[in-house]
């Protein structure tokens, strides 16, 4: 699912006419909330597969599921109100009433390969709701939030979330799309993926490209170990490997590509990892960063992009990386000034925008 279709949904008036309209605002705002934290509970505790394709009563869901049944009726009423679900009959007295998701559900709640899979982002929501108390308390010190301290929901589920899009969209889209790239990876080339999370970024080029040979880098060791698993069962263990290590302090390289994937404006010191990716680079090689297509300015206008970037960011990116000290804190929302000015302190001569297409993220190749 794009940004395009869920802002169509979704978007907001750009200045409320009355105490009313703005009250409905809020309202459907709230009812959003309790969407997310049922996803959640329903992907956690594994009640979506099961509904896939056959009607399920509450007893059928919970026994499989192992849950118990009065929790899964009550949830099953709350996603079928909610528009997240199909009741066949509700009618029928509450423990025969049957359910399921429709194609369309399915696509959006329970399909991993899917674009369109979205159940990932409502683990990402919930998991930094989890961490409101730590919040607060970073909010008023100015500490912050780690990005372990979030726990094994936030991981998998931005994990998840990427899984499809740079499966489907890296080595079929992006990546052929830029000449120079494409001929060095088809022939054989080396890259490193800075920030390689649990390692779809990584195993997407190597599947591309059979010849390529990927490092992944990563703080977190948990993710580096997730990737491996990923890789080894993709049957690319062998040429893409996950190394626990700050990319800032990663010795001089030879890679013909450098990535960093959706990570630039988490890092604390992002100039020393731009700088330690520029040394990476092999003569003639590329440096390559994806992150968010914020507005070049603020404005203050409703605008989804933005509004979901600064959402992650209060909630997590900006925490994540004031953990760190020190920290240039700069968020989810990292405008293209921002990140030329950093690459401009790492040595680079420029950024280039890069012709690729995407209603969330903006793609940059970084000169000298």
């Amino acid at each position: 699912m794009t940004a395009t279709t869920l802002e169509s949904q979704h978007s907001p008036e750009s200045s409320p006419e009355s105490t009313d309209a703005f009250l409905e605002r809020l309202g459907e705002s709230m009812l959003g909330a309790f969407d997310v934290l049922s996803i959640y509970l329903g992907d956690l505790l594994g009640l979506y597969d099961p509904l896939v394709s056959q009607w399920l009563t509450s007893t059928e869901l919970a026994d499989r599921a192992d849950v118990h049944e009065r929790y899964a009726r009550e949830w099953l009423e709350q996603q079928t109100v909610s528009g997240l679900i199909e009741c066949d009959d509700p009618t029928a007295p509450a423990t025969q009433r049957r359910y399921r998701l429709s194609e369309t559900q399915a696509e959006v709640l329970a399909d991993r390969d899917n674009l369109a899979y979205l159940t990932p982002f409502m683990r990402v929501i919930a998991s930094s709701a989890v961490q409101l108390p730590a919040l607060l308390d970073a909010y008023r010190t100015g500490g912050g939030v780690a990005w372990a301290q979030y726990g094994d929901p936030m991981r998998t589920g931005q994990g998840d979330a990427n899984r499809a899009l740079f499966l489907h969209e890296l080595g079929s889209s992006w990546l052929p799309s830029l000449p120079g790239v494409h001929q060095k990876l088809s022939e054989g080339g080396r890259v490193a993926d800075v920030g390689c999370g649990e390692g779809w970024s990584a195993i997407a080029m190597a599947l591309t490209y059979p010849s390529v040979r990927v490092d992944g880098l990563d703080l977190d060791a948990e993710s580096v170990e997730a990737a491996r698993r990923h890789a080894e069962a993709y049957g690319v263990g062998d040429r893409v490997r996950f190394h626990v290590v700050d990319a800032a302090s990663a010795p001089q390289g030879d890679y013909d590509l450098v990535t960093a994937f959706e990570c630039v404006h988490d890092m604390a010191d992002p100039v020393a990892v731009l700088t330690a990716m520029r040394q990476l680079a092999a003569h003639g090689g590329t440096v390559l960063v994806m992150d968010e297509r914020v507005n070049e300015t603020f404005t203050g206008e409703p605008d989804f992009v933005e509004r979901l970037m600064y959402g992650m960011s209060l909630m997590v990116c900006l925490p994540d990386g004031m953990s760190h000290a020190p920290s240039v804190g700069t968020g989810t929302v990292m405008r293209p000034s921002t990140l030329r000015g950093y690459a401009h302190q790492a040595g680079f001569a420029g950024i280039e925008v890069l012709p690729i297409e995407h209603d969330l993220f903006r793609f940059y190749s970084f000169d000298g």
